[in-house]
């Protein structure tokens, strides 16, 4: 019995090492597929064999059938690692232009991201599908991630300014406890407030956040990230809220926050990029430096002035403008990015570094109670660009 035992373990480890390495690991097939296994093989093999005549050829009824095999033998996360990988070996990119096709795909933020930079380029009998894909993705994205940035930025907003003559709603309860312990009156068994704290008064607009995103097209990922958050924070009364892409041309796309599918079709990926030009225009929309958070996504690859961007990023810092650059807004980790300019934006005080979309609730929080944002870093292990 042990040695049965022994054997099929023997057998299933010796199968993930067969489906790890491919075919060419067993040229004489001594160690034959069956079943399911056979059917991931096969999967992997039209995706991963180098040595494949023509793969899944050009054939969308091909290419479909693989999209529905990937589904079956694997989980969602290796779906969508697999139909990343078949966006350039084997020509999906393209494929994706047919609506029959991109009804088959899963959809993702990269899925996103590469709809996107087909814009331009897309059919009119795909671009209601494409549609359909991009808005299940942001409202997926905006149930997993929007109560926690609403509930960050509103915490943060109610402590940044303190109210000492609250009405009933604004009441700082809490605080105001603490306060005047000392006024208990045991035979009521209550306390007397003689002082009272109150958060900032509702609808008041304590903040002004500029996003400032990069449009190239290695900022895909960070443009649909960056559209769904910012939708979340025009939402609530007491930020003012500003959306603007940039390439070479600045685009403020604020009035579509309401919609950020209509914002996401609004960018055009895979222009050139004029940093210089956007923080111009960002430094007009600015009324009140002190209260107003400049984020600035992008890869820092300047295709303008270089010495006038440094020069205007400085001019903006030193009006008491709170001045964040995020080399990304993805959960894919640092990018290619220009080191040098990185190195001139921490020379100037500007923390520089690439931000996952979970931790971006908590470091807007951060900059709205005015945190160090050096601190916070190091709180979340997050190492300086």
């Amino acid at each position: 019995m042990k040695d049965k035992k022994e054997k099929e373990e023997i057998s299933e480890r010796l199968k993930k090492w067969r489906l790890v390495l491919g075919k060419g690991a067993d040229p004489e097939g001594s160690f034959p597929m069956e079943g399911e296994a056979k059917g991931m093989d096969d999967t992997l093999e039209s995706l991963y064999d180098n040595d494949r005549q023509g793969g899944l050829g050009n054939s969308s009824p091909n290419v479909n059938r693989w999209l529905g095999d990937i589904r079956k033998y694997f989980p969602t996360s290796m779906v969508q690692i697999m139909q990343k990988d078949a966006m350039d070996r084997l020509g999906l990119k393209e494929m994706l232009l047919e609506p029959e096709m991109l009804e088959s795909v899963e959809p993702d933020v990269d899925l996103v991201g590469t709809l996107l930079s087909l814009n331009k380029i897309m059919p009119n009998k795909t671009r209601e599908t494409a549609r359909r894909v991009v808005k299940k993705v942001v409202e997926d994205l905006e149930k997993k991630l929007s109560n926690k940035m609403r509930e960050a930025l509103e915490g943060a907003l109610n402590r940044s300014v303190r109210n000492r003559r609250p009405k009933l709603n604004e009441m700082d309860w809490h605080r105001t406890i603490r306060a005047n312990m000392k006024h208990y009156q045991k035979e009521y068994k209550t306390i007397i407030p003689e002082q009272l704290w109150g958060y900032g008064r509702k609808g008041q607009s304590l903040k002004h956040i500029i996003l400032l995103v990069d449009q190239s097209g290695s900022m895909a990922t960070s443009i649909v990230y960056a559209s769904v958050f910012g939708a979340v924070m025009a939402s609530l009364r007491s930020v003012k809220t500003h959306m603007v892409v940039f390439d070479t041309a600045v685009v403020d796309l604020t009035e579509e926050l309401s919609d950020p599918v209509e914002l996401l079709f609004g960018t055009q990926l895979g222009g050139g990029t004029d940093i210089n030009k956007a923080l111009t225009y960002a430094e007009q929309i600015i009324s009140q430096p002190e209260e107003t958070i400049l984020i600035l996504i992008s890869d820092l690859f300047e295709g303008g002035n270089e010495k006038e961007m440094l020069r205007r990023a400085a001019s903006i810092k030193s009006k008491g403008v709170t001045c964040i650059a995020l080399l990304a807004l993805s959960d894919e980790g640092s990018p290619s990015f220009d080191n040098n300019i990185a190195q001139k934006f921490y020379q100037l005080d500007i923390p520089t570094f690439s931000c996952t979309p979970d931790k971006f609730p908590d470091l807007m929080a951060a900059a709205i109670k005015k945190e160090n944002i050096s601190s916070w870093m190091s709180r979340n292990q997050i190492i300086r660009k």
